[in-house]
Order: C-alpha cells, then sequence, then structure tokens
C-alpha cells in the first residue's frame, strides 16, 4: 500500500505531465510478455533486465551453467529490434577481436579497418569472465563513452547500444574476475537462479511448445527505444529521495566491512534504474520502494568487502541490507518536492 504523503506527489505529477506515451507502457508489456514466453517463471529478473536497460545502462547476468542466461540475453535483443550481435568470450580472444582492427584486404593491397562485433544495437557478451582481464578491458570505453578507438580511429557505436553480459560464477575453471572498473560500469547485476519445480515441468513437457529466442518478433525499433529511455529519465524524483540515495551511497563508503563504497556513478545508476522501474509501473514518480527494489542489483557488485569480513563469513548483500535497514525511509515534506 502506497502512503498517502507519495499518493499527494503522484497526484501533483499527473496534472503537471501531460501527454505521457501511454502506447510505450503497453508496447513494454508486450516485449516482457513475450520474452516471458522463453524464460518461464522468472518475471522479476526479466522486469530488473528491462529497467536496467531503460535506464540506458548494462547488465552481467551471473549464474551456474544452464539456468537460461543466454536463452534471456537472446530473447531481450530479439523484441528490441536493431542489430544484434555475439561474442564468444574465450580464453584466446584478443581486443582487436571485440573492437576491430586493421586486417589486410588482398584485393585493394592495402590495410583497411575491419569493424568488430561491438558494432551493434545489442551485444551478447557471453561467458565475459572466461577471457584474460586484457580483453575484458577493450568493453571499457565502449560502456561508458558509446565508443571505441583502435588503431588511433575513435568510433562511435550505433545508438542505441546495450551491453548483456553473462558470467559463470568465479569457483568455476577457467574464469577471471571483472576489472573493479568494469563492475562499476554495468548498472545491474542479476542472477536467474533454478527454476521452480511446476515450471521446470512444463519446460520438460514442452506443451505447447516454447518459442526459441530467435522465433521472437520484434515489437519496436532502435528509435522508439531511445525515446523510452529519455521518458524514463523524465520521471519525477523528490529531492528528498536524491538525498536518502546520497545517504545509502555515502555511508557504504565509510562501512567498516568494506574496502571499497559505492561510487557517485553508482548513485547516478541507482536513481535511473528506480525511475526506469516506476515507468515500467505505468507510473511519473518514484516510490521509496523503487529504491529499495532496486538497491540490491545495482549497488551489491560495485562494494568490496575487507579480506577479515570475507573471513567472517559476511558478504556485500548481507552488509548492504543492513546499512539500508539502518536509514529511514524519508517522507515528502508539502513543499519540498514542488517544481518551480
Amino acid at each position: 500500500m502506497i502512503p498517502q504523503p507519495w499518493l499527494n506527489e503522484m497526484e501533483d505529477e499527473r496534472r503537471e505531465t501531460d501527454g505521457w506515451p501511454e502506447a510505450s507502457a503497453k508496447l513494454l508489456v508486450l516485449m516482457m510478455a513475450r520474452v516471458n514466453t522463453v524464460l518461464l517463471g522468472k518475471t522479476e529478473v526479466v522486469k530488473q533486465s528491462f529497467a536496467a536497460l531503460l535506464s540506458g545502462g548494462h547488465v552481467l547476468l551471473e549464474d551456474v551453467p544452464g539456468v537460461g542466461k543466454t536463452m534471456l540475453a537472446r530473447a531481450i535483443a530479439r523484441v528490441m529490434g536493431g542489430e544484434f550481435k555475439r561474442i564468444q568470450f574465450t580464453s584466446d580472444l584478443l581486443p582487436a577481436d571485440v573492437v576491430g582492427g586493421l586486417v589486410w584486404d588482398a584485393k585493394r593491397g592495402e590495410l583497411v579497418f575491419r569493424q568488430g562485433p561491438l558494432m551493434a544495437n545489442v551485444v551478447l557478451a557471453d561467458e565475459i569472465n572466461r577471457t584474460p582481464p586484457r580483453t575484458q578491458s577493450a568493453l571499457l570505453e565502449a560502456m561508458e563513452e558509446r565508443s571505441v578507438t583502435a588503431d588511433g580511429q575513435t568510433m562511435r557505436l550505433p545508438m542505441p547500444f546495450m551491453l548483456i553480459a553473462t558470467q559463470n560464477p568465479l569457483r568455476d575453471d577457467g574464469t577471471y574476475p571483472l576489472p573493479e572498473a568494469q563492475l562499476d560500469r554495468f548498472l545491474m547485476r542479476l542472477s536467474i537462479g533454478y527454476p521452480a519445480p511446476e515450471y521446470e515441468v512444463q519446460m520438460l513437457e514442452n506443451i505447447p511448445p516454447r518459442p526459441q529466442p530467435e522465433q521472437l518478433k520484434p515489437v519496436i525499433v532502435p528509435e522508439e527505444w531511445m525515446r523510452m529511455q529519455r521518458d524514463a529519465q523524465s520521471v519525477h524524483v523528490h529531492p528528498e529521495l536524491l538525498a536518502y540515495a546520497v545517504h545509502i551511497a555515502g555511508i557504504t563508503r565509510t562501512a567498516p566491512e568494506l574496502s571499497l563504497g559505492a561510487s557517485p556513478r553508482a548513485t547516478r545508476d541507482w536513481i535511473r534504474a528506480a525511475q526506469a522501474t516506476a515507468y515500467l509501473d505505468g507510473r511519473r514518480f518514484i516510490l521509496p520502494d523503487d529504491l529499495k527494489a532496486t538497491v540490491e542489483p545495482v549497488l551489491a557488485h560495485r562494494l568490496m568487502l575487507h579480506d577479515e569480513a570475507a573471513a567472517g563469513g559476511a558478504n556485500t548483500i548481507i552488509v548492504l541490507r543492513r546499512l539500508v535497514a539502518e536509514v529511514p525511509v524519508p517522507t515528502p515534506n508539502a513543499e519540498s518536492g514542488r517544481r518551480r
């Protein structure tokens, strides 16, 4: 149940916002519904993935093999339309294999630049932690600046640009940890988890036959997705909720269990994720629940524990939950949230 002060704020926002794109909400519902036909019983993960991409960010899907990470990424790419590329990360992959580079053209008798697979609207980086950090770092510029530099040439990536990466848990053989700078560029880290028994039975029965990701039809074109991203970022955020997010990010930087807290980029991404969550729910105004629903997938993977805390059995999610629980949820002031 939404507290009355926030309901009052929402009514004010409705009166101030005309021409809200109701058609976009229907398209988003259709997109998520189509993805849910491929990955059964994971509606919350699908919604969180769409919220991250709608925020203009990238998604890291981390889980054990065989639970549908790659399938989810392929399905999302299909319903979004635009150009899709897949990079299978392996131990022998080089940076030039990702961003592109000069190759010899025998017909022309000269070196020509060959674009890498990053030149697409939706890129699936499959098993990203199977490749060494040198190749992983080739994605840093693309993820933040939306450009790539190779052989002294800087080229803009297509817009929109979204990276969906999958990785296996670090305890698996042949995996390399992602650099902290790269983890900070993923807006959310999500885990799919094993399906509930009833959905696993339904998957095995395959009645009616479930569609494969490649059989899904695009719902929108890239230009429409960019408009949705702009609309999501226009969702109103009360100043007290901004202060609340900044306060929680600040205490992660001084928590005794943590050696690395949330960056300013993390705070910005948290707000954007909350805006996108509200937008997916058809609201023009974020609630404290939107921040609470997104705090763990946005912040937890950016935090680092001290060795002593890790040895004591703590993890970043446990620490983050404790810190969030210690901060009271703000209530709106009659004047502080008004636009001027």
